[in-house]
């Protein structure tokens, strides 16, 4: 896919959802999806969900930039 073609399927995705929660994963989260680090989950209202990893194949958590603050980081497992 083209970059426009995924901005526009991210915009269906995201534009217009109302926040229900936004965290981090917690333990058996972690544990399920073979995370050593914890990153932010936000979940909308609808059920979906929005979460940073590592890469698009899914190994491990990323960090979320923000305009407010620097980032939010992932939190490694101690």
């Amino acid at each position: 896919m083209t970059r426009k073609q995924w901005e526009s399927r991210i915009a269906k995705f995201l534009v217009g959802k109302k926040i229900k929660s936004a965290r981090y994963l917690n333990d058996a989260e972690m544990e399920s999806w073979g995370f050593d680090r914890s990153p932010v989950i936000i979940e909308f209202e609808d059920g979906s969900w929005f979460c940073p990893m590592r890469d698009d194949e899914g190994n491990d958590g990323g960090s979320l930039a923000t305009s407010d603050v620097k980032n939010l980081p992932v939190i490694p497992v101690i």
